[in-house]
């Protein structure tokens, strides 16, 4: 039956198509490490008790891709190049959603519009990551070590959530919210569609590794089509609600161990 469970099962299953998915997660994570950091280094002063959790969120990222680079030792793997049209950050860049990186470069500090642009983004983005962490970890539970690092880094993206959540609340609060909503729904019509094809080019590269015969490629195209349309069509509308979550102070309170996965 051909299911998103089972796609991602054969994925993992294979060396080489495991190869390159872990290579894609581990660079998306590097980048957004690096992207946090310098988040937390230009947060303007009127803003600096978001400073320390802006840094949790990107050690965070920093540890999810060395977790990814640890199930590639594990296996006798090492990272691979990744396809340019595989690079969700960089695409969601292009879109010019996000704070640039060339403005993340500069030395100089951010303004309260742009803090606003950096948790609306990162709303959108992490649920996409929290809803593709289930997913994954769902098809991982018979190997015991690649689900016990899945789910760590799962509760650590719905920890990301939850903090993005009361923090735009706050900042809704304070009398942001029609830039909130205005950068919300911009981010998410323009995340998914580079999530449609960012899936279209990693299922057509591991179509390849596995060798996948046309009846089986062009039925994966179509559904991930049918996905995108079911969210231009209105599902998008959950990537933008904003919700008080039930753990508050998601990214204040003490990291969950960093333990080696291998």
């Amino acid at each position: 039956m051909l299911s998103s469970r089972n796609l991602l099962r054969e994925i993992l299953e294979n060396d080489r198509s495991f190869q390159l998915f872990c290579s894609i997660a581990a660079s998306g994570e590097a980048q957004g490490g690096w992207e946090n950091a310098r988040i937390a280094a230009l947060v303007p002063e009127s803003m600096q008790d978001l400073a320390p959790k802006i840094t949790r969120h990107g050690t965070d990222e920093d540890k999810h891709g060395r977790i990814f680079n640890a199930l590639l030792k594990k296996r006798g793997l090492e990272p691979v190049p990744v396809p340019l049209e595989t690079d969700y950050t960089m695409l969601l860049e292009r879109r010019g959603i996000g704070l640039m990186h060339e403005k993340l470069r500069r030395d100089e500090p951010l303004t309260e519009h742009d803090i606003i642009v950096y948790l609306t983004h990162s709303r959108v983005t992490e649920q996409r990551a929290s809803d593709q962490m289930a997913m994954l970890l769902a098809c991982c539970e018979d190997d015991s070590e690649t689900a016990r690092a899945v789910r760590m880094i799962s509760h650590d993206e719905d920890a990301h959530l939850a903090y993005c959540h009361e923090e735009l609340l706050r900042l809704a609060a304070r009398g942001h919210e029609p830039a909130i909503r205005r950068s919300l729904r911009r981010t998410a019509l323009a995340e998914i569609v580079v999530h449609r094809e960012v899936s279209l080019s990693v299922m057509s590269h591991m179509g390849r590794l596995l060798d996948w015969p046309a009846v089986r490629t062009v039925p994966i195209a179509a559904g991930i089509h049918v996905m995108y349309a079911y969210e231009r069509f209105g599902a998008w509308r959950r990537m933008v609600n904003l919700t008080m979550p039930e753990q508050l102070n998601a990214l204040g309170q003490p990291a969950r161990s960093t333990a080696p996965v291998v």
